[in-house]
């Protein structure tokens, strides 16, 4: 009789094993998300409130007189002195000339540094030279030097060339702005060389192309540095008052300080000259206000 073969034993099967699960933190409930949002709403209604106070006293303050400013309780609503005010400024200071002479200092000092500081960033940017490295460290080192050691020798300057009480003096001895270079090399560094290589092959010169290729990718950069240099210029006060002798060439900063005599200060007269000089800053900002967000953000992602 003959034994039948044992069958081989097969291991049992274990079950697969599931992932085990993760905990989902549940939704916030509709009127939590409510109340953070309202909450956030207020926090930002606080800040633009105490933000916009100084400018409503400013408007306040133009339409009173000296007396008015200094009672107590001081007034919260605005008057009817805005004309005389106004009338008075333009007779001391002659106001209107003023603004006309910050307004073409600024504009003729953007325009050229802007342009200046574009070139020397797409040069550091893109060209391959012996003390590359070397040069940027130097142009940034200018940035740690305090503007007051740079008075006595800068006025010497001037003063050896002629140009004191002219606005070439006010101009040109800050075109090249340090800040702006390295604001626009980082703009520049982000373009693709081969782009800048097929256009040489097409025969397009170096100006051709970073005037037509290069420079209106980085027009949000471009809208930063024109911002950044209208308002420094716009601001300046120091350097102009020491250059400018002439009262018929001072700038807005220059004249609204000649309003503060020794034992006389033309409150009303300055605080409206000092809101009508803020207008065209604020209305620069508001103009380029995406450019200039774009500009100081678009080195802050990568990709």
């Amino acid at each position: 009789m003959t034994s039948l073969p044992a069958r081989a034993s097969t291991p049992p099967r274990t079950p697969p094993r599931t992932p085990p699960r993760t905990r989902t933190r549940p939704p916030a409930p509709r009127r939590v998300r409510l109340l953070g949002r309202a909450a956030a709403v207020l926090a930002l209604t606080a800040g633009a409130l105490v933000s916009a106070l100084p400018f409503y006293w400013m408007v306040v303050a133009s339409t009173r007189d000296n007396a008015e400013l200094f009672a107590s309780p001081p007034p919260f609503l605005p008057g009817g002195r805005l004309l005389h005010n106004l009338v008075a400024l333009q007779h001391s200071i002659g106001f209107g000339r003023v603004m006309l002479n910050s307004v073409g200092v600024s504009v003729v000092y953007t325009v050229l540094s802007s342009l200046i500081s574009a070139m020397c960033g797409y040069g550091l940017a893109k060209y391959r030279f012996r003390g590359r490295g070397l040069l940027l460290g130097l142009v940034l080192a200018t940035m740690m030097i305090p503007f007051q050691v740079l008075l006595v020798p800068l006025f010497q300057m001037m003063a050896s060339l002629g140009w004191v009480d002219t606005y070439q003096a006010v101009i040109l001895p800050f075109l090249a702005n340090s800040f702006g270079i390295f604001l626009m090399r980082q703009a520049f560094l982000g373009f693709p060389d081969e782009l800048i290589e097929s256009a040489r092959m097409d025969g397009a010169g170096d100006l051709r192309i970073f005037y037509r290729i290069v420079l209106p990718v980085v027009r949000p950069q471009l809208g930063a540095l024109v911002i950044f240099s209208f308002m420094t210029q716009w601001n300046a006060f120091l350097w102009p008052l020491l250059m400018l002798n002439t009262e018929d060439k001072y700038t807005a900063p220059v004249a609204l300080y000649t309003l503060i005599g020794q034992s006389h200060v033309d409150y009303a007269g300055l605080i409206l000259g000092s809101f009508l000089a803020t207008l065209p800053v604020m209305l620069l900002f508001f103009l380029f206000q995406k450019q200039f967000v774009s500009g100081l953000l678009g080195g802050a992602v990568k990709g």
